[in-house]
Parts: C-alpha cells; sequence; structure tokens
C-alpha cells in the first residue's frame, strides 16, 4: 500500500499542476459573468506553479514549502483559496515523514477547514463547496489511491451541482470555474500517482498570457460601478506591532468594512489579502500602519474581459423535460418526487401559490419543456398565467384539478412519448380519476353538522357522519370504489395511523377485486384524500 513521501507529494503538486495547465483555457471560458474576477484558470495555475518547484527531505518539509511558495504566487479569489487548502494539507502532515491513507485523510478535512477559514463569508457552489464535498465522498478510504478516485468522483458530482447553488452560475449555464479548476488537479494529482502524466517541463507562469483587455470597456465618461480586484501580501513589521501578541482580526475587520470578497489570511508575519473595493489607495495607505508590501496588484474590473470559448465538458447541460407539481404536506411531496417531480410547490386549497413562486420553480428546474401539474381548481389559472409570462423553457399546463388526478397522470408520463402524445396521455390519465375528500363541517348541512366529518367529490355533498371512518367507508361507496381496479388512500396530517391501516384492512376485505393502497400524505385540511380509478 502506498504511503506518501515528499517525492511522491510534489509529484502528486506538479501532476496536479501539468492537468490544470492542459486546461486552463478551458477554466477561464467558464468565468463567463458580466464582471470576472481575473482569469480564474490562469490564476490557479500561477498559483500551483508556484509551489511546484518545492524542496524538502520529509513530507512535512515538502508540504510547508509548497504552501510557502503557493502563498507567494498566490492570485485572485479561487488561487487564494487554492493556496489554503494546500497551506491545510502543510498542517495536516507536521511532524510527518510519511502519510498513511489515515493520516492523509485527516491532512485532507485539515484543508477544507483552512479554506473555509481564509474566507470572510463562505459562499456555498464554489470552490469550497466542490472541495468539502468531494472529502466526505473519499471517507472511509483504504488506501490513498482509493481515497483519490473517491475525491474526485465526489467533486465531479458536487460541480455539476454548483448552478443550483448559485443563480449566477444557473444564468450563465455553466459550473463553477474554481472548482472546476480544482477538479482539474484533482485528476492530475490521480495520473501522476499512477505514473499516467508527465510533468518534467511545467510550463512556466511567466508564459501565461495576458488576460484580454477592452479598453472600451471603461470611457472618458465612464463611472466606476464594480471597483478594483485589490491582492496584496503585507509582511508585519516589528517596528510596527508586536508579532507575539499582535491581532490580526483587526486588520480583517476594517478590510471587511472597506469592500467586499474579501479572502484573508496570516501565515506568520504576512497576511495575504483579496478584496473587492472602489478606493485600494485608501486601503493600501491604511495597511501600511501594521507593515510593508511585498506585492500589490490593483485592476479595475470593469476592463477585465476574455472572449467565451465553452469546453462541453463543462456546461451545464439542460434536462429536456421538467416536472413542476404543486402539493400540501410532506407525505404528498415526497410522493410527488418519488413519482417524478423535479419540483414541488408547497400549496393547496387555501394556500393558493403566485405566479411567482411558479416563475422560481421553473427557473430551479431549468428544462426545455416543463409539465405543470396544479392539482387543484383553483390554481389553474395562476399555473397558465405563469406559463404566459415565462420565456426560457416551453410550459405545459396539464389542467389536474386535484391531488388525486395529479398523482394518476403522472403516474402514467411516458417521456419517450412525442410532447403532443404525452400531453394527451396525461389529460386522459387525469379524466380517468374519481377523487374523494373527507373533512369537517363547518357549518351545518342537510347531512351532517358542524363539527362531523363530510365526504364529496368536486361540489357534490355526498356523507356525513360524527366519526371519520364511517364518512370515509360511506363516501368510498357512493364512489363505487368496489368496482375500481386501484384504490388509493391518503392519509391527512390529523388523521391518525392506526385509524389509518384500520381502513385499508377493512377495504382489501370488502373490496377484493380491488388494489387498496394507504399512502401517508400529511396534508392539511382533508382528513382522507381517495383516489378511485
Amino acid at each position: 500500500m502506498i504511503q506518501l513521501d515528499a517525492e511522491t507529494y510534489l509529484n502528486l503538486v506538479r501532476g496536479g499542476a501539468a492537468r490544470l495547465a492542459e486546461n486552463r483555457q478551458t477554466i477561464n471560458d467558464l468565468n463567463v459573468f458580466p464582471i470576472p474576477d481575473g482569469d480564474t484558470g490562469d490564476n490557479m495555475y500561477m498559483t500551483i506553479e508556484a509551489g511546484s518547484s518545492a524542496t524538502g527531505s520529509t513530507l512535512e518539509e515538502m508540504a510547508g514549502s509548497v504552501s510557502s511558495g503557493m502563498l507567494l504566487g498566490a492570485r485572485g479569489n479561487s488561487g487564494v483559496i487554492l493556496s489554503r487548502i494546500f497551506a491545510g494539507l502543510a498542517k495536516g502532515f507536521k511532524g510527518l515523514k510519511k502519510a498513511d491513507i489515515k493520516e492523509f485523510g485527516q491532512a485532507m478535512r485539515c484543508a477544507v477547514k483552512e479554506a473555509y477559514t481564509a474566507v470572510s463569508q463562505p459562499v456555498e457552489g464554489t470552490i469550497l463547496t466542490v472541495m468539502r464535498e468531494g472529502v466526505d465522498a473519499a471517507e472511509g478510504s483504504s488506501s490513498i489511491e482509493e481515497f483519490l478516485d473517491l475525491w474526485i468522483a465526489g467533486m465531479d458530482l458536487s460541480l455539476q451541482h454548483t448552478p443550483e447553488l448559485l443563480d449566477v452560475l444557473k444564468k450563465a449555464g455553466v459550473v463553477d470555474s474554481g472548482g472546476a479548476g480544482l477538479l482539474c488537479i484533482g485528476e492530475g494529482m490521480r495520473a501522476a500517482l499512477k505514473g499516467e502524466i508527465t510533468f518534467e517541463n511545467l510550463p512556466s507562469s511567466q508564459g501565461v498570457p495576458a488576460a484580454k483587455v477592452d479598453f472600451n470597456a471603461f470611457t472618458e465618461d465612464s463611472v466606476l460601478e464594480f471597483g478594483y480586484c485589490t491582492e496584496f501580501l503585507l509582511r508585519l513589521q516589528r517596528s510596527k506591532v508586536d508579532l507575539v501578541s499582535f491581532d490580526e482580526s483587526v486588520i480583517h475587520d476594517w478590510l471587511a468594512s472597506q469592500g467586499d470578497s474579501l479572502v484573508f489570511f496570516r501565515d506568520g508575519s504576512i497576511i495575504k489579502v483579496h478584496v473587492h473595493t472602489k478606493d485600494p489607495g485608501a486601503i493600501l495607505t491604511k495597511c501600511r500602519e501594521w507593515g510593508e508590501f511585498l506585492t500589490i496588484k490593483v485592476e479595475n474590473m470593469t476592463l477585465q474581459h476574455h472572449e467565451n470559448h465553452m469546453d462541453e465538458r463543462f456546461k451545464r447541460t439542460r434536462k429536456a423535460l421538467g416536472v413542476v407539481s404543486v402539493a400540501a404536506g410532506k407525505g404528498l411531496s415526497s410522493s410527488f418526487k418519488e413519482m417524478g417531480a423535479d419540483y414541488v410547490i408547497e400549496g393547496g386549497q387555501t394556500m393558493n401559490p403566485s405566479v411567482e413562486r411558479f416563475l422560481e420553480a421553473f427557473d430551479a428546474v431549468d428544462a426545455e419543456t416543463i409539465l405543470v401539474f396544479p392539482n387543484n381548481s383553483n390554481i389553474i389559472l395562476t399555473a397558465n398565467q405563469a406559463s404566459a409570462l415565462y420565456d426560457k423553457a416551453k410550459i405545459v399546463v396539464i389542467p389536474t384539478k386535484t391531488i388525486s388526478e395529479g398523482y394518476y397522470a403522472l403516474a402514467n408520463l411516458d417521456a419517450e412519448q412525442s410532447l403532443e402524445d404525452m400531453t394527451a396521455t396525461l389529460k386522459e390519465a387525469a379524466a380517468s380519476v374519481t377523487t374523494g375528500m373527507i373533512s369537517r363541517a363547518i357549518r351545518d348541512t342537510e347531512i351532517a353538522k358542524t363539527g362531523d366529518f363530510v365526504g364529496f367529490s368536486g361540489k357534490e355533498l355526498l356523507c356525513g357522519s360524527p366519526d371519520r371512518q364511517e364518512a370515509v367507508k360511506c363516501l368510498a361507496g357512493k364512489l363505487d370504489a368496489g368496482n375500481a381496479d386501484i384504490f388509493i388512500i391518503f392519509k391527512g396530517e390529523d388523521s391518525p395511523t392506526d385509524e389509518a391501516e384500520a381502513l385499508q384492512a377493512y377495504f382489501e376485505k370488502t373490496y377484493s377485486r380491488t388494489e387498496v393502497i394507504l399512502l401517508d400524505g400529511g396534508q392539511p385540511v382533508y382528513d382522507y384524500i381517495l383516489l378511485i380509478c
């Protein structure tokens, strides 16, 4: 079983750098937001390449040397976070000549912690999430080889989910660029461990082409809107602070009040800062109260620009078909998701969702065609209105008037059909369902008193009884459930489980030719919903 020594660790770093070098333009092209923060692929490559010439005879020494090199070479938000990942590894390998799988796993968890600590306000859906979920996926590995395999698989899966966590990614149709860069590094590390990659002649970061700059993006009449990406290494000075007792949070807190996207950490007497601000001069002047600068980089973010040549590997592919359903109750929501709904809007009787909620659901599903099951006659109009307003996908509203109709229609969904045939099938399935409902009467009627349980179908009141079970039995009889093929009982949140199970047993015995199914819908308002087909 492989143990990680100094030479092997450096090979992993170089392998990661080599694979990233091959893909850095692809990573750059992922950065297609309105105001990109530099070029992620180039920045991450410059960062890891700065640590690839490290030296050391033990794993501790080598990891420390890699970390120091990356500290000095770190560029951009993702580059700084990448440097902290390797700083965390260095902390995890402290005191070790070699590392086994247990020690390697602990160091990787330390890397996750260090990366999160460096970011003033960690955001999920970024390189942080991809690293953390990748390490979680590798938990319990029996070898370093297996750990790397599972880590990469976990990062790949996490990366594909980043657009679900950040709207800006979803709108751009891409995954997170920093996470994609980290995945490339991971793949290079695995290839190096297996001897499948060469890295003797890594391209120098000095050869990284300068980002294309569109000087027309900021003219004589422009107004500074996005500020400056400001990065620097500050060496604390003994003449200005007590290095032993100095609390760097003083600097951090002041910087946080002056800008955003702050990445900040201290390594010995060096403070590394990445911040977006409209007044970099004020920040640089203030920070000299504590030390002197080793490096400084200030860039107008409006000028940062490059063309998009998207690699298909990192595009987030839209689903061909998505499903949005409306339901109230945890059980019903779960049931609809199990039946194939991508998004369940909380709603129903007495709580009709708004047009906006439908639009949010359509965005979340992000499919070329979206089927909508309103499942309530009062919600169909709202769904249709949302459909008319939405222009990012084809919306098809299946006018289901009840939960039963929506459930049975969804059960008949055949994604292989043409849209026209699919729509016809779903509408036909919904029309074949008879729905019965049990609820308490809120006023006296001809067949029930206030507080009694009443059974009805559509707007027709059919049964009434002080006893809930008797009301259900009566309603099932009125709706001829004994001659149906399928009889599904959705239990409401106020109905006892033992009562519902007793009803199921009764109907199974009474209606021997009918398949009787009990589901815990957890729905409010209705003690029971009956689906008869």
